[in-house]
């Protein structure tokens, strides 16, 4: 059981603990001997870097492997962490062009990426970097579910998107907080028993896929960290 302040400690705690892990993943080398950490912690922040196109979607057993083309992609490193449409994937080859990711059955279930077919745009960002800006918020890439397009308004250049998700993830949202939705870090307007909404500035829909989404299309939905510690903690009160 938690008290107040217990609780509150817990997720101090807990939100330090993943910061320090998340700048022990950067590259640039610590001075002396570098830390040890049990586990490396790949992090985002919801701003996408570029849209890329998919070339390729090709079965392999219950996973499907994605070649994406994309102007970054000559930048970017073997091994390294990509969110692609908001789900953190590892680039197991690359050129000066393209960039290909293994997407693995649990992905697969929990993510449209099975969805996603040859030429269709992809948002893409790449992991954080001890210095980098938290421009959005903490976005760890790991898709929570699948939510739809349920209804858009227009109001000249902006438009109100409305979400339908599943109710316990809707109940990890609170007006003006944030979510991640398709990869991309958005605010919340309205939040309800099972949809929320969000209102988008013209950039944003210039230069993400969310620009050409229409009712019924899926999206990936990622929770704020912060809110599911807070019903972790409450939950056990």
């Amino acid at each position: 059981m938690y008290s107040e302040r217990s609780c509150s400690d817990f997720i101090h705690d807990e939100f330090g603990r993943l910061l320090l892990i998340t700048l022990s993943s950067s590259r640039i080398p610590p001075q002396g001997k570098p830390t040890q950490f049990p586990k490396i912690i790949r992090m985002f922040t919801g701003l996408i870097q570029a849209l890329g196109a998919v070339r390729e979607a090709i079965p392999t057993g219950e996973g499907r492997d994605l070649l994406i083309e994309a102007a970054i992609t000559a930048e970017l490193s073997l091994g390294e962490s990509v969110a692609v449409n908001g789900c953190c994937l590892t680039v197991v080859a690359h050129d000066a062009a393209t960039c290909r990711f293994q997407a693995g059955p649990e992905t697969l279930r929990r993510t449209n990426l099975g969805d996603l077919r040859i030429d269709d745009p992809v948002n893409l960002e790449r992991s954080l970097r001890v210095g980098d800006r938290l421009g959005g918020h903490i976005v760890q890439g790991h898709v929570d579910g699948v939510g739809r397009v349920e209804r858009l308004l227009s109001d000249g250049d902006w438009v109100l998107f409305w979400f339908s998700c599943p109710p316990e993830l809707a109940a990890q949202m609170v007006g003006k907080g944030s979510v991640a939705v398709d990869g991309v870090s958005l605010t919340l307007v309205d939040v309800e028993e099972s949809r929320f909404s969000v209102a988008l500035i013209p950039h944003t829909l210039a230069h993400t896929t969310l620009g050409i989404k229409r009712p019924g299309d899926p999206v990936n939905l990622e929770t704020d960290l912060l809110a599911k510690y807070v019903q972790k903690c409450l939950s056990q009160r």
